[in-house]
């Protein structure tokens, strides 16, 4: 969703428009109706994420076995 917003709102709103803006929204910022700054979503935000769920996934993909597993998968092999 994209909004229009004027520059005395924007710093009265800040932390709500900021938290707004981190969940994908984005605003135009006006002075006396006219446009002046556009506000998205970092992309710095996007790729730390996909950092993270890659990492999880990569941390899911290593399974470990305990010592008493390790174990018995050996002496069921030696049969």
């Amino acid at each position: 969703m994209h909004e229009e917003i004027g520059s005395y709102d924007a710093k009265t709103k800040l932390p709500e428009i900021l938290r707004r803006v981190e969940a994908g929204e984005t605003f135009t910022i006006t002075n006396r109706g006219k446009a002046v700054a556009d506000l998205i979503p970092s992309k710095a935000s996007s790729r730390e994420k996909a950092k993270q769920a890659i990492d999880n996934l990569l941390k899911m993909a290593k399974t470990t076995a305990s010592d008493d597993v390790l174990q018995s998968l050996r002496d069921s092999g030696r049969k």
